[in-house]
């Protein structure tokens, strides 16, 4: 399937980019638009309320952090281990549904996939931590040419939390770290021969590929124009432009390199910004990492640690990135950013700024190194004068004290004189109040703030505190999906405990996409015509005599 073809598919993902989206515009909707059709699945998404955390990038010296709120999604889709042909194939037999129906099918898992969100009154960020499959997708037995539902349903995931977390003169980004691995999720589903695992590069092009589509299917008069910031520490800019997707828009919408700067809101308010005020911190980040290495050496010397020895500015970072952590283990590694501007019309015209003389990135003397100036902005012009007196802690302490003040005995008088009145009569008893339902307290919180945009649409079906989410994650990683058998009962287990007093868990979603042609149209119809023909691997060879 070619990336324009693939596009298409999520320019109907994206129906509205308001922050108030119809009622059936819904994550049910959005998965079976790509799901196979007629084959039926069951979803599984739970979520944290917004949660007051700690800042993803420090502060510069003499400033606060800022005020940051985090979010954890988990979505997980399963089918069913006996599963029987589509309901379009089938012939329809009398009562037969109604005696299946009382019968429920044992479940398997077979994907799942964990995202973070942080907001600020900046930005918000969604960072994906986790994906992975169990790879007994072909249970399906689908069609011979159908392409793996994965892709489609990470991408339209994606794409309902972009839309319901968007907010006016806000910017959104999603981040993600591409590393290799024969198992994240499913423990024991390595040793499954139906699963496919990506090499370092295949990984590298498969994140890619999913995060393209979301670009070229946004609105425009939505959104301002989206960038992709591809970086694979090591690689050379034109070997690292092999990873992007063939498309007629590819070539404008990535950039090879990191957008650190233009992410950050402290760059536009101080002269220079240190870079580890930069790099921001994420749950299983090699950066994040690396950044702590970094401070604590500084933090032997006694130094300030926004001085680091080792890194001037965030080019000697990235090259000395490709010689630690998981970057350095003989297989590729990728950073993916998406960066989503907002409208150009919604945003406030900023106020003039002056341009420093000098480069972000140029090398500091370690003689004189440079110090964060205050803030350009003019913020305290409109806030009322102090005292010419100044802080009464600063005056002089020889001056005397004014006398305490003494309390009135009228008062005190009157209060001795209350007394309680004594109660009189026969005693009524109070009927028991009866707990008739179990309520999620959790819920009880502002849709909306200056930090954060929590629509009732961009929930899970479940919302449970954060330590009951890393309890239910904590039990899958124990769990056993090497077997057919032992991955039903793994799953069986996982999806009873993780639902518990939940309403509605486990929806049954029906697939609607068609086969290629019928999806995205007909060939012939030039719907292929977006295609970039890529000539440069074709080799030309002697012609036999």
């Amino acid at each position: 399937m070619s990336s324009s073809t693939t596009s298409s598919t999520f320019k109907r993902a994206f129906k509205s980019a308001t922050p108030t989206p119809t009622g059936s515009d819904t994550l049910r909707d959005r998965l079976a638009a790509v799901l196979p059709h007629g084959f039926k699945f069951a979803v599984y998404h739970l979520s944290t309320p917004p949660t007051k955390t700690e800042a993803l990038c420090s502060a510069p010296p003499d400033e606060r952090p800022d005020k940051t709120f985090g979010e954890s999604h988990f979505l997980a889709i399963s089918i069913d281990r006996d599963h029987d042909a589509p309901a379009s194939l089938k012939r329809a037999s009398p009562g037969a549904d109604e005696v299946k129906a009382t019968e429920p099918k044992p479940q398997v898992l077979v994907f799942a996939v964990e995202i973070f969100i942080f907001t600020t009154a900046y930005s918000t960020t969604l960072f994906v931590g986790k994906a992975d499959s169990t790879g007994y997708l072909h249970l399906l037995k689908l069609p011979t040419g159908t392409p793996s539902p994965i892709r489609q349903v990470t991408a339209a995931f994606l794409a309902y939390l972009i839309e319901h977390r968007r907010r006016k003169n806000t910017q959104t980004i999603v981040n993600l770290f591409a590393r290799a691995q024969s198992q994240y999720l499913f423990p024991g589903s390595v040793q499954n021969d139906g699963k496919h695992i990506l090499d370092d590069r295949g990984l590298v092009k498969w994140w890619c590929r999913v995060l393209n589509p979301l670009m070229e299917g946004l609105r425009r008069e939505a959104w301002g124009t989206p960038k992709g910031y591809l970086l694979v520490p090591g690689l050379e800019e034109t070997d690292t432009r092999a990873f992007v997707p063939r498309t007629a828009t590819s070539a404008n919408n990535w950039i090879i390199g990191h957008p650190l700067e233009k992410i950050s809101h402290y760059v536009g308010e101080f002269d220079w910004v240190p870079p580890r005020c930069l790099i921001p911190r994420y749950p299983d980040d090699p950066k994040s990492r690396f950044r702590d290495e970094l401070d604590e050496e500084v933090s032997k010397r006694k130094q300030g640690i926004w001085k680091w020895a080792s890194v001037k500015n965030l080019d000697q970072f990235w090259e000395m990135m490709s010689f630690r952590q998981e970057c350095s283990s003989g297989r590729l590694t990728g950073f993916i950013w998406l960066v989503f501007d907002p409208n150009k019309k919604e945003t406030v015209a900023p106020a003039k700024a002056i341009t420093p003389t000098s480069p972000f990135d140029t090398p500091l003397s370690s003689q004189n190194p440079p110090s964060t100036p205050p803030r350009r902005r003019v913020d305290n012009l409109a806030q009322t004068p102090r005292s010419s007196k100044g802080s009464p802690l600063k005056q002089d302490t020889d001056a005397p004290s004014p006398a305490p003040p003494q309390p009135d005995r009228h008062k005190t008088k009157d209060k001795m004189k209350r007394k309680k009145k004594r109660l009189t009569g026969p005693i009524i008893s109070r009927p028991p109040k009866m707990k008739r339902q179990l309520r999620n307290y959790l819920l009880d919180r502002p849709t909306s703030t200056k930090y954060y945009y929590w629509p009732p649409e961009g929930r899970g079906a479940k919302v449970v505190s954060e330590s009951e989410y890393k309890r239910d994650i904590e039990l899958l990683l124990h769990l056993d999906f090497s077997t057919l058998d032992k991955a039903t009962g793994s799953s069986w287990r996982w999806i009873s405990q993780a639902g518990v007093s939940a309403e509605e868990w486990g929806a049954s979603v029906v697939g609607k996409a068609r086969t290629q042609a019928n999806l995205f149209g007909s060939v012939s119809g030039g719907s292929q015509g977006g295609v970039v023909t890529n000539l440069t691997g074709l080799v030309r060879r002697k012609g036999t005599s």
